[in-house]
């Protein structure tokens, strides 16, 4: 049998295991990458409500997982406001039949292919088609390289949604 208690010390947790049968205490220390820490928050109760309600529409089991994700939307917002390296994915919907479209749009691929990391082709139906288009770099790189593909003339719809590398997030 062992047992186990803990005690915090700064940064860094120490563990102390007893082994009860031979009476051994063995010790490890363990560096913690980053503290949660608690705070308060002043909110109207209507507001409260509100966002009780969005939280539990969206699956979250309490509030402060869902504060921590609004603070990543934001952080990773300022990265791309920022220049810094970031994630996209284009999504266009385009009708194949267009006269040279299916080129353009491979053209332009290949023109920025060190940033174009992957893409998805998806038949939609006889006419229309999807693709998805991942695209990393400066967060104005990416912005430009999906405005090209958006605007191409016969793309019917496209939306680039920016995410993080996640390489400066907890």
């Amino acid at each position: 049998m062992i047992s186990l208690f803990a005690i915090d010390i700064s940064t860094y947790q120490c563990y102390y295991y007893r082994n009860r049968n031979t009476d051994m205490l063995y010790k490890r220390v363990v560096m913690c990458v980053s503290e949660l820490l608690r705070f308060g928050v002043s909110i109207n109760s209507d507001l409260l409500k509100k966002f009780d309600k969005l939280i539990d529409s969206k699956g979250y089991n309490n509030r402060s997982e869902a504060i921590r994700d609004m603070i990543r939307e934001h952080l990773v917002e300022q990265e791309w406001e920022e220049d810094a390296e970031t994630i996209g994915a284009v999504t266009i919907v385009y009708d194949h039949h267009v006269r040279e479209l299916s080129e353009s749009l491979i053209s332009l691929q290949h023109g920025h292919h060190s940033a174009i990391i992957s893409s998805m082709h998806v038949h939609i139906d006889h006419h229309n088609c999807l693709e998805i288009i991942v695209i990393r770099g400066e967060g104005s790189k990416v912005k430009k390289i999906a405005n090209k593909l958006i605007s191409t003339k016969g793309v019917k719809h496209g939306k680039l949604t920016m995410t993080t590398t996640g390489k400066e997030l907890e």
